[in-house]
């Protein structure tokens, strides 16, 4: 449907693609990603039911090009830039980049963006089917979420379970996904990428930690410290007030 690549889809397209390009660079580098460069990124199309999908190439690719999908919530394509034989979307069609989180996009306008990727540490909290709390300080400077939710209940759709937490707790930023990776979503494609990677981190520390005992909750202050770095401190305290 060439109708509805608008110069404006094309120019978003664009710049999704040096984003993505970016972050997975930045995240491939750190170490952050598994072996499988497992990292995927939907994007919406605003105004629009479509769907912007890119996918990092496989290790074994022969082409490491970024390539985009451009889909409707009903699996129209309106652009494959796909090559024959690869797969855009974990061995399904085009179609299905926009429908897997077609129900987070339609529920949570705030949502631009949803990425599931597969990292080492979070999917050791995720293959041992626990929530993970937030108890890394650099972790939590950047969310007012205390904790990741654990999906292990696959015969719910992952997108209806995120909205389910989303409405629970609208700070929440990720799922860990039982004996896979983690979903995440937010505002862009870098601003997701360095949460990514700062909760990976956090999950790294927080796993050393286990042969020590386990981490502990934060001393006193330590909210209020790194809520302030950020600009959160005065919703966060609301909310521990609230808790209180």
């Amino acid at each position: 449907m060439t109708t509805r690549l608008t110069p404006a889809l094309l120019a978003q397209v664009d710049q999704a693609k040096r984003d993505f390009a970016k972050a997975f660079r930045v995240l491939k580098d750190t170490r952050t990603l598994t072996a499988t460069n497992t990292f995927q990124v939907y994007v919406r199309v605003p105004d629009s039911d479509l769907v912007l999908a890119l996918h990092a190439p496989s290790p074994w690719a022969d082409d490491p090009a970024i390539r985009a999908v451009v889909a409707s919530y009903t699996g129209e394509v309106v652009l494959d830039e796909t090559v024959e034989g690869a797969s855009p979307l974990s061995g399904r069609k085009a179609g299905g980049n926009g429908q897997r989180y077609a129900a987070v996009f339609r529920a949570r306008p705030e949502v631009n963006i949803v990425s599931h990727v597969h990292t080492p540490y979070l999917g050791g909290w995720a293959s041992a089917h626990r929530v993970l709390p937030i108890r890394y300080a650099a972790s939590q400077r950047v969310t007012l979420a205390r904790e990741l939710p654990i999906y292990i209940d696959r015969r719910q759709p992952e997108q209806e379970f995120i909205v389910e937490r989303i409405v629970e707790n609208p700070h929440t930023p990720a799922i860990l996904e039982a004996n896979g990776g983690a979903t995440f979503w937010g505002e862009s494609i870098l601003q997701v990428g360095r949460l990514i990677l700062l909760i990976e981190e956090g999950a790294y520390f927080q796993g050393l930690a286990e042969q020590f005992g386990g981490s502990r909750e934060f001393g006193p202050g330590v909210l209020e410290q790194q809520w302030k770095m950020t600009g959160l401190w005065a919703e966060g305290q609301k909310l521990l007030d609230a808790a209180a």
